[in-house]
C-alpha cells in the first residue's frame, strides 16, 4: 500500500479528519477516513492495583461521545514522562503509587487515529497514610466515579454495571476476562 494524496475535510480545536488517498498493490486507489489528535497523540493507560489487597482502581467516568458512563482505567493525554502516569492516577482516583513497569509505545485505535500510547502498571499501597482517604482533583469536564475491583470478582462486576447502562471498555474485557480463557 502506498500513500497518494491526504487532504482534510475537517479541522476541530482538538481533533482532525483526513482523507487519505493509498494506491494497493494492484493499481487500484483506495480512499481512508481517518482521525489525528491535533495536540497530544501520545497517552497513557494507568493499570493500578492496591496492595495488599490486589484489587484493581477502575473509573467510570461520563464520555460525551457516546453519550454514557464507560467503565476503564485510568488515562490521559500528553505522556512524557512515566512520571506523568503518577499524575493522572492521583488526578482521576486520589490514590498515589510506585510505577512497577511501562510498556513500549503501543498502536491505540490505528484503524481510524493516530493514537499511541504506553500503559503503565503502578502499585499503590493501601497502608500508605495518602492512600487511605483519597481526593480525587477532577478537571470541570471530568464526571470520574472510582470502582475498586478484585480480578476474580470483575466479570460479574462489569456485567452488573452494563445492565445499569454503563459501556465497558475493551481493554478490561481483554485483560479480566479473556485472559482467564487463554489460560485453559
Amino acid at each position: 500500500m502506498k500513500k497518494i494524496s491526504e487532504k482534510i475535510l475537517f479541522d476541530g480545536q482538538w481533533l482532525s479528519v483526513h482523507e487519505i488517498v493509498c494506491e494497493n498493490k494492484d493499481g487500484e486507489h483506495i480512499i481512508w477516513e481517518s482521525v489525528r489528535r491535533k495536540k497530544s497523540p501520545m497517552g497513557v493507560v494507568i493499570i493500578a492495583r492496591l496492595m495488599p489487597s490486589k484489587r484493581f482502581i477502575l473509573i467510570k467516568q461520563y464520555r460525551p461521545a457516546v453519550e454514557g458512563y464507560v467503565l476503564g482505567f485510568p488515562s490521559g493525554l500528553g505522556f512524557d514522562n512515566s512520571q506523568h502516569a503518577l499524575v493522572e492516577l492521583k488526578e482521576e482516583t486520589g490514590y498515589t503509587g510506585k510505577i512497577v513497569s511501562v510498556s513500549p509505545v503501543l498502536k491505540t485505535g490505528s484503524s481510524i487515529i493516530n493514537d499511541s500510547g504506553h500503559i503503565v502498571y503502578v502499585e499503590v499501597d493501601e497502608h500508605d497514610s495518602f492512600n487511605k482517604n483519597p481526593s480525587q482533583t477532577l478537571e470541570p469536564a471530568e464526571d470520574i466515579e472510582v470502582c475498586l475491583v478484585k480480578h476474580k470478582e470483575a466479570k460479574n462486576f462489569f456485567m452488573k454495571e452494563q445492565a445499569e447502562g454503563t459501556y465497558i471498555s475493551s481493554m478490561l474485557w481483554y485483560l479480566f476476562v479473556l485472559s482467564d480463557l487463554l489460560k485453559g
